[in-house]
């Protein structure tokens, strides 16, 4: 039961990344583009998706360094995406509601990630 458990907690995981790249690519179409705009929306667009594709590598990792080399770039680029969304939150531009839950939801993956990446340095280091 437990492995059942562990199972379907990654996969609300990869689920969460995807809906999250999603999310944040429907909210950048809210935001005109301008010169200030351009530059953050190609970061953010990379990060975002980044950070989803890393953890799906990870996946399939045969050592457990190499998973967690994986989830912490996951982590790294999750924890851009945060900076970049809380900058247009900051600056109010696009749908307002929705950028307010993305931020969230970033910290929250953000946190996630950093746990994740946290116990298998950990387990790595014994």
């Amino acid at each position: 039961m437990e492995k059942r458990n562990k199972t379907i907690r990654k996969n609300d995981l990869e689920e969460r990344l995807f809906n999250f790249a999603v999310n944040v690519l429907k909210y950048l179409r809210t935001i005109k583009t301008t010169e200030e705009t351009k530059v953050i929306k190609y970061q953010l667009t990379k990060s975002c998706t980044s950070s989803g594709a890393n953890y799906e590598e990870a996946q399939g990792c045969s050592t457990r360094a190499d998973f967690n080399g994986k989830v912490s770039i996951a982590l790294k680029e999750m924890r851009e995406s945060n900076y970049w969304l809380r900058v247009l939150n900051s600056l109010e531009l696009g749908n307002k509601s929705l950028s307010d839950e993305l931020v969230q939801e970033s910290t929250e993956l953000k946190k996630i990630l950093g746990s994740i990446s946290s116990k298998v340095s950990k387990s790595i280091r014994k």
